[in-house]
């Protein structure tokens, strides 16, 4: 037994300089599973935008171009690189083929391709006859990258190459580190020879990364030297080089594994030597791990864009997955700046997730974000923004509680959990206490507090949180009567019908045909006004200055000071009774003939004071006109905004309407980044945004298919509103409890045929529709005659496998 060489080099900025000689290959290369896989290009003009490489464990950030420049603004410029929270592992790493006297860096990639479970760049040698591709993909329940140079020899003679790789460790904290002790100090490379490996340690902490070639090779160190790209504090930069011999057409594939531990040495070893040894093994895992959560829900429209669409976010929502030792599992809200948790954000995502099949994600999710709010709140309140490391930054606006509630109540009804519902029913108690209790100053039942949107003074009564609060209360009734505490389930819905009368009353504004965003004093509303009209002349939207100055007068002149409901920002919570279904049909029609003013051509504003007419005459790349200033959502239309006017014009028999909106949302899938969607539309913001789903997940599941769960009783509403641009679908394999569902379409002209079927004999199919557009209804050929109950027509279907035809 041979005792390891170690090779200790106590430097901050420098680098290391090891020379290797290839004399085998791993048994196999990666390249042949992405070859067979699904994947979408990416536009030559955005290979200077970022993209991930993602696994549960770690993930990777960098430049489609190959390259990893700094990113981000939460911690300035670090964003990047590859993060194993609560900790970064590297700033990232670059690779220089040597052709004799000729060299060439390999961060200036041709091509950028996206794969649901990893990338690919393919860099084209100019006058070479060479081609160096590079694979890239993090395994499920790892903490470790798998990063494969395949290169390939075009032409008729050998080629003898040398390929160097560069390392940079960049060991550091999460943000927020500091809240819990965690401090950034000087990383130490070691090289352990026999093991072919770097092992680096930040010295203050036990953060550990490895990282070497899989490939089969000696080596001998080199003296270090000081490398001018290596200015920043606390780093280390290490350098390998390889001998390569490419015989004519041939390719030789070089292999490398990039592991990382906030724990020991031990588990980053455990991690690097368990991928290098089977990384095709665990790519195949993966592979058909995301292929069978495809297979559920699976999407199938003549539109083949939403098709695709709505297949690739879901596995977006796979990528934004974090599994934090010590922390928990739990999808995180958008890469580059935001791998952690928000409680709003999941409230969006999860009601998505779980119409989408994803049940233990959103099961993990909810048991994450309730155990961080009880250890720091104690008191029902759901925090806003907590860090992987456990710091949580804001302990909860006041609609996170409420929409954590009925996000419980929608996971339910799809799932007929009880367990579920009886764990979390003391939650949900403590939860509404907080909100009335300790939100609510002048006892008339809408909470004063901030909602979801974040503008300096609206912390007044918001009309988001009136809606999701009343909604809360609602959902909270039906849990109780499930539960069989009457007499809560009574309290609980007559605050609900009083919030609702509420919103209705004092929050509707008939001059301006919108819910007010807030109700206020004069005194309050006359600074938010005045802080409006700046914001709006700074962004030179003179039509918003010119409005709200004329609301300015108005409200001067107003002799009472009582308070009121004002529509001043025009933001896209005024929507959320629309969202929920309040809003009766007179006032939410004319609400939502309102809300299109403040569009444009990828959707909904966040603020509609905004609102640019001159750039929304034609397309536009938002990241090019805010260039590289600071980072800003003043001026942004998102997709969030957009997903509630969606789902709102569905609520209200308007299909259409909500189809071309889903059609502007669908405009900014991979608009940037290839199988992505940003958070900001187009090309602005978290290049993979959790809550994006909220546009697909509702609309499509629950709205266009109609599938509307009630597994607790074994039963499933099916209510579908099809848009006339689809011609015919089907959403198969949908699971309700232990049921599944799958309903498919044909749309003619004078009628409406849909084939329903389900695993499931035990359960009730109520099929509905809100008028009788189509006078003969069958059943399996039989004619029927639906029966009218609560405003709808509707008949049982009381096969497992049925065939409905509504025409005239």
């Amino acid at each position: 037994m041979h005792k390891s060489r170690y090779y200790f080099y106590p430097i901050l900025i420098g680098s290391l300089l090891i020379s290797f000689t290839l004399i085998g290959q791993p048994k196999q290369s990666i390249a042949s599973l992405f070859n067979q896989a699904p994947s979408l290009k990416g536009k030559p003009s955005f290979l200077a935008t970022p993209y991930n490489t993602a696994g549960d464990k770690l993930y990777m950030v960098g430049h489609q171009d190959g390259s990893f420049p700094d990113i981000g603004w939460h911690v300035k410029g670090e964003m990047g690189g590859i993060w194993h929270h609560p900790i970064k592992l590297m700033d990232g790493f670059n690779a220089i083929l040597y052709m004799g006297p000729k060299s060439v860096q390999l961060n200036k990639a041709d091509t950028f391709i996206n794969y649901p479970f990893g990338n690919k760049h393919v860099f084209n040698i100019a006058d070479s006859e060479l081609m160096v591709e590079r694979f890239q993909f993090v395994p499920d329940q790892l903490g470790a990258l798998y990063v494969e140079h395949t290169i390939t020899n075009k032409g008729q003679n050998a080629k003898k190459l040398k390929f160097q790789f560069e390392a940079i460790s960049n060991l550091m904290p999460v943000w927020l580190g500091d809240r819990t002790g965690m401090m950034n100090s000087p990383d130490i490379a070691l090289y352990e020879a026999n093991n072919q490996r770097w092992v680096v340690k930040d010295s203050l902490n036990p953060w550990w990364l490895v990282f070497g070639s899989a490939a089969n090779t000696s080596a001998t160190p080199a003296i270090p030297f000081m490398h001018k790209g290596t200015e920043k504090a606390n780093t280390t930069f290490n350098r390998t080089n390889y001998e390569l011999s490419i015989a004519p057409n041939e390719s030789v594939s070089l292999p490398f594994v990039i592991a990382g531990s906030a724990q020991s040495k031990e588990r980053a070893i455990a991690a690097y030597e368990t991928l290098q040894r089977s990384a095709y093994v665990l790519l195949e895992n993966k592979i058909k791990r995301l292929h069978k959560m495809n297979e559920i829900a699976k999407l199938q429209l003549n539109d083949a864009s939403l098709t695709r669409s709505f297949e690739w976010l879901k596995y977006n929502s796979d990528w934004l997955v974090a599994d934090v030792d010590g922390m928990g599992r739990g999808i995180v809200a958008g890469l580059p700046d935001y791998p952690w948790w928000f409680g709003g954000d999941m409230a969006y995502t999860l009601k998505a997730l779980i119409a989408m099949g994803q049940k233990d994600l959103v099961y993990s999710s909810i048991d994450l974000i309730q155990r961080i709010s009880q250890k720091q709140n104690g008191n029902g309140r759901i925090v806003h923004e907590v860090s992987t490391n456990g710091a949580v930054f804001n302990p909860g606006n006041v609609n996170e509680t409420p929409q954590f509630i009925s996000l419980l109540w929608e996971v339910f009804c799809w799932t007929g959990d009880m367990a579920f519902l009886v764990k979390y029913f003391p939650a949900v108690v403590k939860g509404l206490n907080w909100v009335l209790n300790e939100n609510d100053a002048d006892h008339n039942l809408l909470p004063d507090g901030a909602g979801m949107m974040e503008i300096h003074g609206l912390t007044s009564e918001m009309i988001d949180v009136a809606t999701y609060t009343q909604k809360a209360f609602s959902d909270a009734a039906q849990m109780a009567l499930i539960l069989r505490k009457t007499d809560l389930a009574k309290d609980y819905q007559q605050k609900s019908d009083l919030i609702k009368k509420k919103i209705n009353a004092q929050f509707w504004v008939e001059k301006d045909q919108s819910y007010a965003d807030f109700i206020a004093t004069k005194s309050q509303a006359l600074h938010l006004i005045s802080d409006a009209i700046v914001r709006a002349d700074t962004l030179g939207n003179d039509w918003a200055v010119n409005a709200l100055k004329k609301l300015q007068r108005q409200t001067i002149q107003d002799t009472s000071n009582l308070p009121k409901g004002f529509v001043l920002h025009h933001n896209w919570v005024v929507n959320t009774p629309l969202e929920t279904g309040i809003a009766p049909r007179e006032i939410a029609i004319k609400a939502l003939n309102t809300a299109k003013q403040f569009s444009n051509p990828f959707g909904m504003y966040v603020t509609g004071i905004d609102k640019n007419v001159k750039r929304d005459e034609q397309e536009y790349s938002y990241a090019a006109a805010v260039g590289k200033n600071d980072f800003t959502y003043t001026g942004t239309v998102m997709t969030l905004p957009t997903a509630v006017q969606i789902i709102a014009e569905n609520n209200y028999g308007r299909p259409n309407e909500a189809y071309a909106l889903l059609k502007k949302v669908d405009k900014t899938f991979g608009y940037a980044l290839p199988g992505s969607m940003y958070e900001v539309s187009p090309d602005y913001g978290m290049m993979t945004q959790a809550w994006n789903v909220y546009a697909y997940g509702i609309p499509i599941v629950k709205q266009f298919f109609g599938i509307q769960p009630k597994a607790y009783a074994k039963e499933i509403i099916l209510n579908p509103m099809i848009p006339d641009s689809l011609m015919n679908g089907a959403l198969n394999n949908v699971q309700v409890g232990d049921n599944h569902i799958s309903v498919s379409f044909k749309n003619g002209r004078k009628e409406l045929r849909y084939h329903v079927s389900q695993s499931k004999k035990d359960w009730k199919i109520v099929f509905k529709q809100p008028s009788m557009k189509y006078k003969i209804w069958k059943v399996n050929n039989r004619l029927v005659k639906p029966e009218k109950k609560n405003g709808y027509w509707q008949v049982i279907v009381a096969e497992s496998s049925a065939e409905i035809l509504l025409s005239n």
